[in-house]
């Protein structure tokens, strides 16, 4: 299995037996949603892919994985998805807030370190949970993967994200990351606005100033030079890891990409 590419450190990934994985999954949402109530359940995390909900799919690629010890859930749960679960937590109605509620619900050790993963990325696979944790540095206060696109439109065709043209390709975000728990109190009023503008790459241009949107449009920024911003915003060491796995940046949040996610399923039978 080929490793993500990393643009800003030489340093090589931190040995997997030296890092202890905890997880946040993030299975909250409005109880209002349209996407959700279309299919009859509470929240979007519940809604049956494959004939289980995404979310369990998430929760077993977590544990095949071999290298998260201990999950923490913010959302409603079925029995099912109980019993892989260490921590149930209250969904408090936003990202960053169910965020910090499961970070502090772990209440994670010395040398511990923390993967947030969103539960609608169903076709999240064990191997590829272990080879973006194997290949996360070990000096990163938070690690964000991002997709190129030409990979997640082999993987799935006709896949529709959003992208960022930069320099050095064309990526989409994923929707897991991961971070140091001891230093999430130096970074977290920032990251609220990081991540309320993970998806739309323009919005996060202007957080980091003009020069950098300014790059983007035309394709000059750098995925080393954006990284370099959002390090300086935050205040802590942050790295961008280019995985090749498309699953991760392959979310579900409408019936287009959840017919993508059965025929995936269907074909892998």
């Amino acid at each position: 299995m080929s490793q993500p590419e990393r643009f800003t450190s030489d340093a090589p990934p931190a040995a997997a037996s030296a890092v202890r994985w905890s997880a946040v999954v993030l299975g909250g949402g409005d109880p209002g949603d349209p996407f959700a109530a279309s299919h009859a359940v509470k929240v979007k995390a519940l809604i049956p892919v494959a004939g289980q909900p995404m979310a369990l799919h998430v929760l077993r690629a977590l544990h095949g994985s071999g290298r998260v010890e201990r999950i923490a859930y913010v959302g409603p749960t079925t029995p099912e998805m109980d019993a892989l679960i260490a921590l149930r937590v209250t969904d408090h109605g936003t990202l960053l807030g169910n965020l910090e509620a499961g970070v502090e619900a772990l209440a994670a050790g010395v040398g511990e370190r923390v993967l947030v993963v969103t539960a609608d990325i169903p076709l999240l696979t064990a191997d590829q949970v272990r080879d973006v944790l194997d290949a996360t540095p070990a000096d990163a206060a938070l690690v964000y993967p991002v997709v190129r696109r030409e990979v997640c439109e082999a993987a799935y065709p006709g896949v529709k994200r959003t992208y960022a043209r930069l320099k050095d390709g064309t990526f989409t975000g994923g929707n897991l990351f991961m971070l140091d728990p001891a230093l999430i109190g130096q970074f977290l009023p920032r990251l609220r606005d990081v991540l309320a503008a993970r998806k739309a790459p323009l919005k996060l241009a202007g957080l980091i100033g003009p020069g950098i949107l300014l790059r983007l449009l035309t394709g000059q920024l750098t995925v080393a030079r954006l990284e370099s911003k959002v390090a300086a915003l935050l205040g802590v060491p942050v790295h961008a890891l280019i995985t090749p796995h498309a699953a991760v940046g392959t979310d579900v949040d409408k019936d287009e990409d959840l017919q993508l996610a059965e025929e995936h399923f269907s074909a892998a039978r």
